[in-house]
C-alpha cells in the first residue's frame, strides 16, 4: 500500500489554506501575497520532513476561453525565464480525479495581473493558461530541495475581466482580507464598486469549485509517497 506523505499546500489566501487542510496529510501555508514569507514557511516544513508541495488556490485566467470556475492542473510553472516541470505522476493523478480540468503551464507572478491587456501579453509571452503569485515559489523550492510538486488552481477572474485596485494586495500577512484597506480604497475611488462586486462573485465561484476539487482528490490532495 502506498502511504500518504505530508504535503505542503502553498496558498495565498487563508480561505484557500482552510480548504486544503480539510485533506488528510496536508498542511497549508498562506503567503498573504508575500513571496518571501511563503518561501520561509515552505522551507521550514521541508526541514521538518514534508514530502511534496502543491500550489493550491484560485488564479487569474490568461487563455481567453477559460471561464471563472474552471479547474486548471499545472503541467509546468514559468517564471523569470525558467520553466519548472510538475511531477508527472502526481499531475496525472490529479488530472484523473478531475477529468474536466484544463492542463497547461502556469505563470508565476510577483503581483496580481489586473487588466486584460496585461493578461494577454503574459499569455503571448509565456503560453501559460493561468497566473498566480505562489506557484513559482513552490516550484523553485521543490526543484532546489528535490521534492515533487504539483499545481491545482481554479480560475477566478478570466482573461477579459479587469480587477479593480480594491481587489489587489488587500490581505493581512496571514492571508485574511484586510477589510479596512478595501473600504479605504473604495472611499477614494467609488467608481470601482461594480468591478469589485464582479470580482467577488468570480472569486466565490472559484472557491466553491476549489472545495469540490479537494473532495475529489482525497487525502494528500492526490499525492502518494512512492518512497
Amino acid at each position: 500500500m502506498q502511504s500518504v506523505g505530508l504535503v505542503i499546500a502553498a496558498t495565498g489566501l487563508a480561505a484557500e489554506a482552510r480548504i486544503a487542510e480539510h485533506s488528510k496529510g496536508v498542511i497549508a501555508v498562506a503567503s498573504g501575497g508575500d513571496a518571501t514569507r511563503l518561501a520561509s514557511l515552505i522551507e521550514g516544513l521541508i526541514a521538518d520532513g514534508a514530502r511534496g508541495i502543491i500550489s493550491f488556490g484560485i488564479a487569474g485566467g490568461l487563455r481567453a476561453d477559460l471561464k471563472s470556475g474552471t479547474c486548471v492542473v499545472g503541467t509546468s510553472v514559468v517564471h523569470g525565464g525558467r520553466s519548472y516541470l510538475a511531477d508527472a505522476a502526481w499531475t496525472k493523478r490529479i488530472a484523473g480525479c478531475l477529468p474536466d480540468a484544463e492542463l497547461g503551464a502556469i505563470a508565476g507572478c510577483q503581483s496580481v495581473v489586473a487588466n486584460p491587456a496585461a493578461k494577454k501579453l503574459l499569455f503571448d509571452e509565456t503560453g501559460a493558461i493561468a497566473a498566480d503569485m505562489e506557484s513559482h515559489v513552490a516550484a523553485r523550492i521543490a526543484a532546489d530541495r528535490q521534492v515533487p510538486f504539483a499545481v491545482l488552481r481554479v480560475i477566478a477572474d478570466p482573461a477579459h475581466q479587469r480587477l479593480p485596485p480594491a481587489a489587489m494586495h488587500r490581505l493581512k500577512p496571514d492571508g485574511s482580507p484586510d477589510i479596512f484597506a478595501v473600504i479605504k480604497s473604495l472611499r477614494s475611488e467609488p467608481s470601482q464598486l461594480p468591478d469589485l462586486i464582479r470580482a467577488a462573485i468570480a472569486a466565490r465561484r472559484a472557491m466553491i469549485e476549489l472545495f469540490r476539487c479537494h473532495r475529489l482528490l482525497g487525502p494528500g490532495l492526490g499525492f502518494t509517497d512512492l518512497g
